[in-house]
């Protein structure tokens, strides 16, 4: 429902950011690696994931795409909620779980705090598969290209390419170009599909 916030900077923590927004103030959740990316000026803008509960609605802010991808694939593994996947990109950078989870190194997401040997073992058989299918891609184009890729397979989408063809083709451009600009990489997409 609501994929980001750009506003003003009022107060950051470790933990939690409050980002004024047309005169709302926001607090999300963040981890520590969102945390340490996050400049000091007044200015930002962070991907969100939003969590609603019976008692709460609660936002989870992400410095980059990559990091949310990340999040969002952790609380889908059963056993693992909000909280302990925000533990585990205060603990590792978002590339560190997703090679972690990608080697099957156990002793690594293991040594997390508050995630045990069954948990761990858990989190790599539901998404090891997973992370390797989007492992090449996500190298390529962490945040602006991500975006660019995004707004691209959108724009393919709505002219009726199959999504998955039309993945393809951009990823091919994409390593080719990392820098391509949308409206390049849907020129490029159209000759080739």
């Amino acid at each position: 429902m609501i994929t980001h916030i750009q506003g003003k900077l009022i107060e950051k923590n470790p933990t939690d950011v409050v980002i004024e927004c047309n005169g709302v103030g926001y607090i999300l959740n963040i981890s520590l690696h969102t945390y340490s990316q996050i400049p000091d000026n007044e200015s930002l803008k962070l991907y969100t994931h939003l969590q609603v509960k019976e008692d709460s609605h609660t936002l989870y802010g992400f410095s980059s795409l990559a990091e949310r991808e990340i999040f969002r694939l952790l609380i889908s593994v059963s056993g693992i909620g909000a909280s302990i996947a925000r533990t585990m990109l205060s603990s590792l950078t978002p590339k560190q779980v997703r090679e972690g989870i990608a080697t099957s190194d156990v002793a690594l997401i293991q040594s997390i705090k508050g995630i045990g040997a069954k948990t761990a073992q858990r989190v790599i058989i539901d998404l090891k598969d997973k992370i390797l299918k989007i492992y090449d891609i996500d190298e390529v184009s962490i945040s602006k290209g991500n975006t660019n890729k995004d707004e691209a397979l959108s724009a393919l989408e709505v002219l009726g390419f199959v999504r998955k063809q039309a993945e393809r083709v951009v990823d091919k451009i994409m390593m080719a170009q990392p820098d391509a600009t949308v409206e390049t990489i849907i020129k490029q997409a159209l000759k080739n599909l």
